[in-house]
């Protein structure tokens, strides 16, 4: 290697040419690492010539190693780079850099180890840890990596990778090198530089860590190096901070390896040189060279490279020393086997490239030369982050609709982050790292979901799609098949009832029924369309001709300009709701009628509801339509497409906007009328729904439980009645026009207690919790603001019955159990009595509170799709279609059904991954956990799983306008 160029020439030349010999087009991450003649391991400076660096050639051997760890691996485009980043991750590992608990070291090398001799098979297994260390003290972990490697059975060596990384990636210690330093206490602890920024460590704990954003200025004087930090109020710091390392040249290297993550992870382009000074230097000229991360990203995404194709093959099924002797091909494009070490000798002494095998802790490319030149190949790459995306999803095979994750031991699949809500912190353990305890095998490609029959269809051998894209194309899909059956309740359930009965106006039917029936026409076609493309992109047909199929923005564009010409229906609908509701009010038969539809089981949500889907519908293909904007690079074949129909769906979306908020106003008021007894005109020009439910109010007997209604001009309080309607009665009305409102806990000695000052009365109430008095704090005095700013009091409401001051108990029996479909459901599950499954007594039961901004939100997060679904003591998932809508989870046997088994409102419940102790051991499973009620769910992919995370998280912790936006905000399309 040393002599194709002169020793005078600057070391990037070095480090290009042995990125050019590897084919290596991400060759920005790694550096050539050396010990310089102080035996200080030090980055060989690119700009400087390699003679002024390395002064004993003759004895120096250069390795070449990754020096940039990225925050995620997925941001790694091509796989031979994934390729040389797990090796690394084995060479840290074996060298007792990587530091981790039991559990993940044996989850790691039970990777490696497939990667290396593929499928279980224990006497091999043992055989081969017992001639390769890739720990110290790997014995006493034998049996876990046994253990775990029987649950990687079918993964290919990239996937094994891609395992690899994920769990690593995790790790406190991924990609740290510690550093030895003293803080000004004389304290001796380590510092680490990352991504992120500095960190600092006490052993292999970190104890602090410094963001490049709060980070000023990094210098070093002598021995001691300084970071100056920004100022910052809520800060204890000082704004310098500084450490004292052995030396100055200790103290140099690392200020410079600091200088250069700062410049590769934060610039959008390399720094350009400082002038050089006329007369005096003053400190140091170093500076980094080469491309930032962003560059390599948007270089390879744009494609400016020559594609080198690159296979992984298990590495140690064939000898490497044999494979070490075969002649090399000097001009081939793709190089062959073991040309040589990567490990530079640039003099006679050192040691032989084969000399030290990467398990023992070599360097990274000691055995990466060769294993990388047979990894090259013909076929096409299997990275299981699809290409060059990475969203981490491994591809779930799929047979029309009766996909979802496969029972068979689990090809361990990369788990997403932990959300916020989650329960885990810090460091990742086992209960993080997707282990499949289950044994056995089976055929990979077939299907063993639960509930199937023995002769479901196998599913194609062909490798399925990984990509983000095919997700978000099937989310499409299974969001318009709820959505046609949405369609059928009015054009075929309701226009059916109608017929029979002579109660509907004529006028009222050609208004409802001719604007709804060509959309349901339309959107068959539209949902055919999508399953024939993801079937092509799944190569299930026509798999010869697949190559130009992975792709959904031309059916979108297509389509959304057909919607376009169907637009003078749409405008008819929010006609078609104040008329159907105008009707009701007139006629007692076509009440009936709709009340009576409304408890069939085919719909499952109010009446009134449905006559807004299609404007709901909308909003869903505006937002599907952001997510692949926002994942394709703008050179993506499919990015023109999908930019195109966004613009169109945009303006539908804005013409409509002013509708849709008048509309959901209009449809909250008449549903909170059907709960309500006491008020006949709540419906009222100008009149704005705020917030429902429930609060503690203080009378003479105590804290009593009711149900409170927030409008913009006055608020009632309600409570739950035994009628056979399940309604609230109203007690009293407060106008807010002139309202006062103070915190009032000291005063009562109630926690979380507020008392409302009316012109002429007054009452203490108390929530539940500290952010629920805090959200009825922030909307009642909105509230309150929009009162005054109005023209005076509003209207008095014209009571039908005499306010009755006594609380009914609740009925014994009326509590909550929601431990299976099958059985008897819960007040909340009950189809009857009538209303019994309403937002109000939703938020009554859960002793919670919702608002419109959070009804808003919730028409947004509309979710269908497969879940498997797990009780808390029961041992096995039950496939099932779910739909979430409306706070709610409706399970369905299959998609084909026309009415939901039971329903689960999720207002209350908490939403977290499950711990460690649960003993799941599967892959995307959340948990939902109200009191004693738990449920597990999983989801087929990572983006599936993070889009239902998403959406019931949504529902799970409703909004506060500290960080909601107001409900006319809520819909700036």
């Amino acid at each position: 290697m040393a002599a194709g160029f002169s020793q005078r020439a600057p070391g990037k030349v070095l480090l290009d040419a042995v990125c050019n010999h590897l084919n290596l087009v991400e060759g920005d991450y790694f550096g050539l690492e050396f010990p310089d003649h102080k035996k200080i391991t030090v980055w060989l400076d690119l700009l400087k010539p390699i003679v002024k660096q390395i002064r004993r050639p003759k004895h120096v051997v250069v390795k070449f190693v990754v020096k940039f760890f990225p925050p995620d691996h997925t941001q790694l485009q091509e796989e031979l780079t994934r390729y040389l980043f797990a090796l690394q991750v084995k060479q840290d590992l074996a060298q007792g850099r990587l530091a981790c608990n039991d559990n993940s070291a044996a989850l790691l090398i039970s990777h490696i180890v497939q990667s290396e001799i593929g499928d279980f098979d224990e006497a091999s297994d043992r055989e081969h840890l017992a001639k390769n260390k890739y720990i110290p003290q790997q014995d006493a972990l034998e049996d876990k990596i046994v253990e775990f490697h029987h649950n990687h059975i079918g993964q290919t060596p990239a996937e094994s990778d891609f395992q690899l990384l994920e769990i690593a990636r995790k790790l406190e210690m991924y990609g740290v090198r510690l550093h030895p330093a003293k803080d000004r206490e004389g304290t001796k602890i380590n510092l680490a530089v990352a991504n992120t920024g500095i960190l600092v460590f006490q052993g292999f704990t970190k104890i602090n860590a410094f963001n490049w954003a709060k980070v000023r200025k990094l210098s070093f004087k002598r021995k001691r190096f300084l970071i100056k930090l920004r100022p910052d109020v809520n800060s204890s710091y000082q704004d310098t901070l500084e450490f004292l390392m052995a030396s100055r040249d200790f103290c140099k290297s690392f200020w410079k390896i600091c200088v250069e993550h700062h410049a590769f992870f934060r610039l959008f382009e390399e720094p350009k040189p400082k002038p050089k000074p006329v007369l005096f230097s003053r400190g140091s000229s170093f500076r980094f060279s080469g491309r930032t991360q962003k560059q390599v990203l948007d270089y390879v995404k744009e494609g400016g490279h020559k594609k080198v194709q690159f296979e992984r093959k298990h590495s140690k099924i064939h000898s490497i020393r044999s494979l070490a002797t075969q002649p090399s091909e000097p001009n081939s494009e793709v190089p062959k086997q073991a040309q040589q070490s990567v490990s530079l000798t640039l003099g006679e002494g050192s040691e032989p490239p084969g000399g030290q095998s990467c398990p023992q802790g070599g360097d990274l490319t000691a055995a990466s030369a060769e294993d990388a030149e047979r990894q090259r190949g013909p076929g096409p790459s299997r990275s299981p982050a699809g290409s060059a995306k990475g969203d981490g999803a491994s591809g779930a095979a799929a047979e029309e609709d009766e996909e979802l994750v496969k029972d068979r031991p689990q090809q361990s699949r990369p788990r997403p982050p932990q959300p916020s809500t989650g329960s885990l912190t810090g460091s990742p353990h086992l209960s993080e790292l997707s282990i499949n305890s289950q044994g056995g095998t089976a055929p990979t490609n077939a299907i063993l979901s639960p509930n199937l029959s023995p002769d479901t269809k196998q599913a194609s051998p062909l490798r399925f799609p990984t990509d983000k894209a095919y997700f978000i194309a099937k989310e499409v899909s299974t969001t318009e098949r709820t959505y046609l059956k949405d369609l059928e309740v009015i054009t075929s359930w309701f226009q059916s009832t109608v017929s029979k009965e002579d109660s509907m106006p004529e006028t009222l039917k050609s208004l409802i029924f001719p604007n709804f029936e060509p959309l349901h026409k339309f959107h068959t076609n539209f949902l055919k369309e999508i399953e024939q493309r993801l079937a092509l992109w799944e190569g299930r047909s026509n798999a010869h001709i697949r190559g130009d199929y992975q792709r959904i923005g031309d059916v979108m564009l297509k389509n959304i300009q057909g919607m376009k010409q169907l637009a003078a229906h749409l405008w008819k609908h929010s006609e078609a709701l104040e008329a159907l509701e105008t009707g009701i009010r007139g006629s007692r038969r076509l009440e009936s009628l709709c009340r009576d539809f409304e408890l069939q089981k085919v719909c499952y949500l109010p009446l009134n509801t449905f006559l807004l889907r299609p404007l709901h519908r909308l909003m869903h293909y505006k937002q599907v339509l952001e997510r692949l904007c926002k994942h394709y690079p703008p050179s993506h074949s499919d990015f023109r497409d999908c930019r195109a129909a966004l613009a169109e769906i945009t303006e539908m979306v804005a013409q409509l906007h002013g509708t849709m908020i008048k509309m959901e106003n209009f449809q909250k008021l008449h549903e909170l009328k059907k709960d309500l007894i006491g008020v006949d005109n709540l419906v009222i020009p100008g009149r704005e729904f705020i917030r429902l439910g429930s609060l503690s109010k203080l009378s003479g007997k105590g804290l009593q439980q009711r149900m409170f209604f927030l409008f913009n001009d006055v608020l009632l309080y309600t409570s739950r009645g035994l009628t056979a309607s399940n309604q609230f009665k109203v007690h009293g009305q407060l106008p807010l026009y002139g309202m006062t409102m103070e915190e009032s806990e000291e005063e009562w000695g109630v926690p979380h207690c507020l008392t409302l000052r009316g012109q002429r009365q007054s009452i203490v109430v108390a929530a539940s919790s500290r952010p629920e008095m805090d959200k009825w704090v922030e909307d009642i005095q909105m509230a309150i603001d929009l009162a005054e700013k109005s023209s005076g009091p509003a209207p008095e409401f014209l009571a039908s019955s005499p306010p009755d001051n006594k609380s009914p108990e609740e009925a014994a029996g009326d509590q909550e159990s929601e431990d299976d479909l099958s059985a008897s459901r819960t007040s909340l599950e009950r189809q009857a009595p009538h209303r019994g499954n309403t937002m109000v007594h939703v938020c009554w039961h859960r002793n919670t509170s919702v608002s419109m901004v959070d009804f808003s939100v919730a028409v947004e997060n509309q979710l269908s799709g497969n879940l498997l679904r797990k009780f808390k003591n029961s041992n096995g998932w039950q496939k099932l279609w779910v739909v979430f809508t409306n706070f709610c989870l409706f399970f369905y046997k299959s998609h084909q059904d026309n009415h939901p088994l039971a329903s689960l409102p999720l207002l209350g419940y908490s939403l977290t991954i499950p711990s460690e102790s649960e003993d799941i051991h599967k892959d995307y499973v959340f948990k939902l956990h109200f009191k004693s009620h738990v449920y597990y769910f999983r989801a087929e992919s990572e983006y599936t799983f993070e889009r239902w995370m998403e959406v019931i998280r949504s529902a799970t912790s409703s909004a506060s306008r500290a960080h909601a936006p107001s409900h006319k905000e809520s819909h700036v399309y």
